[in-house]
């Protein structure tokens, strides 16, 4: 005779607790979407330092030799912005996602609250562009290093100040109380989205609940607004995410939660291919980026302007040697002895558009490699893999930046000691990221664990060229 079935426990039936961990980021999403007032006058305050600091310093003199940043306001703001503000911030999507963007950004602020008043027009297609994370990065970075935004307080009136403006023009033109500018155009908004990908933190969908909430009426729902245009419904990633909190509990199906910093990485990016953003991450940040920083130190660019100076002379073409473009063009500051003529210009661009060619292809020849390895050729599965160097372009770039926070800190008589181990650690601990992140790529393509470990190899060596371009910087020349 059958057994009656033993009947099952409710709590086996209940799902399993949150953790402490879980419960306390779901409630800190929670406080955000109550505390919305509270943010925006925060930002406010923010909005009011941003522009003492952008455009006080470009009407004083420049600092003498003596200065120092807490007893000079433009030393100051130089620190703040460059040695601060900006490796930080970078720092800060791959801690917690875009919550800069969403909670502190005075552009975003500004391009919000103009967009209140907006003349409502419809997106025009050519601001949806996709190419244009690339594209702004690319052109900002290297327009900065022509004017040197990072030494003079003029420069960085123009790029950030006009940054700035286009943002409220932005918002007054289009949509209504939304973020176009910072969806769309944003210069670094491409870079903070691929960053963000990295973040252990996100605001998850809970699709099943989402439907349920629409079965039973939408009962209690409000209305959410959100400002940078996201598909809230569909949202896997957080590349695109505000951090801002307004839709914490929306349906009962968003909540702030913990991930692995892994995870997007790995389930997200290669579900939908994005060539754009390999781009950037391959010419861009491993490119463009690393030519922005070297040429100023390289022994290549010194070789290479001696070589075109001595050839322009031969041939009696001196005004590339003479002609010296304003500051908004070329650096021009002759009381402290720094111009650059249309030579220096010129090289200083060669320079960079070859290190981004030389280094893209590279890297890209390592990609395709990789891709090849597994099978036959694969467009998604190259981006994909792409995705995995995020970590070693990354670290590269906030290195990069974090050198001028260094410098400052040295020029104060501080000690930097340990800046070169720190340095060493990081650059290893990203390489070996990436590289992780490239073997669980080549594992979702193929089982054979030799194609795998061939894959991971040239993922690997595309990792290296990242981390070596760096290691030149800071400890060969």
């Amino acid at each position: 005779m059958a057994q009656p079935a033993r009947p099952i426990s409710p709590s086996r039936l209940e799902p399993p607790r949150p953790n402490l961990l879980s419960r306390g980021l779901s409630s800190f999403g929670n406080w955000l979407r109550h505390h919305q007032r509270l943010i925006q006058r925060g930002q406010w305050v923010i909005v009011g330092i941003y522009i003492v600091l952008v455009a006080v310093p470009a009407f004083l003199p420049l600092p003498g030799r003596l200065a120092h940043i807490f007893d000079n306001l433009t030393l100051f703001a130089q620190f703040a912005f460059w040695g601060i503000w900006w490796p930080f911030v970078l720092l800060s999507m791959i801690l917690v996602g875009r919550a800069w963007c969403g909670l502190f950004c005075p552009e975003g602020a500004l391009t919000e609250m103009t967009s209140h008043f907006s003349r409502g027009h419809a997106i025009p297609r050519w601001i949806t562009w996709r190419g244009w994370p690339f594209v702004a990065f690319a052109l900002t970075t290297i327009y900065g290093q022509m004017v040197s935004v990072y030494q003079y307080p003029k420069p960085a009136l123009l790029i950030l100040g006009g940054s700035t403006c286009g943002a409220i023009l932005v918002g007054y033109l289009y949509g209504r109380n939304k973020r176009v500018w910072c969806r769309y155009l944003c210069p670094v908004n491409g870079v903070f989205g691929l960053l963000a990908k990295l973040a252990p933190v996100h605001f998850s969908v809970d699709q099943e609940a989402w439907t349920h909430s629409r079965q039973t009426g939408n009962a209690g729902v409000r209305a959410v607004n959100c400002a940078p245009l996201v598909a809230i419904r569909t949202m896997q990633g957080s590349g695109e995410c505000h951090m801002c909190g307004r839709c914490s509990g929306f349906r009962d199906a968003i909540e702030l939660a913990p991930r692995s910093p892994n995870d997007e990485i790995l389930h997200v990016a290669g579900a939908a291919p994005k060539p754009w953003e390999s781009l950037l991450i391959i010419f861009g940040l491993m490119g463009i980026a690393v030519g922005a920083f070297h040429w100023s130190v390289s022994p290549w660019y010194v070789a290479l302007k001696q070589a075109l100076a001595g050839w322009l002379v031969d041939h009696a073409i001196m005004w590339p040697l003479r002609l010296q473009p304003p500051w908004w063009i070329l650096t021009d500051y002759p009381d402290v002895n720094d111009q650059m003529t249309v030579l220096d210009g010129g090289v200083l661009l060669i320079y960079i558009f070859a290190t981004a060619i030389a280094i893209g292809a590279l890297v890209s020849s390592c990609l395709w490699l990789a891709t090849r390895s597994l099978g036959a050729w694969s467009s998604p599965r190259f981006h994909h893999f792409a995705q995995s160097l995020i970590p070693i372009a990354a670290c590269g770039v906030f290195l990069g930046l974090s050198a001028i926070t260094v410098t400052a800190l040295r020029n104060e008589g501080l000690s930097v000691a340990l800046a070169g181990p720190l340095r060493a650690v990081l650059l290893a601990g990203a390489a070996l990221w990436s590289i992780v992140l490239g073997w669980k790529i080549a594992g979702q393509g193929t089982r054979h664990l030799a194609r795998q470990c061939v894959a991971a190899l040239f993922v690997g060596l595309a990792a290296s060229i990242g981390a070596a371009s760096w290691v030149m910087l800071f400890w060969v020349w």
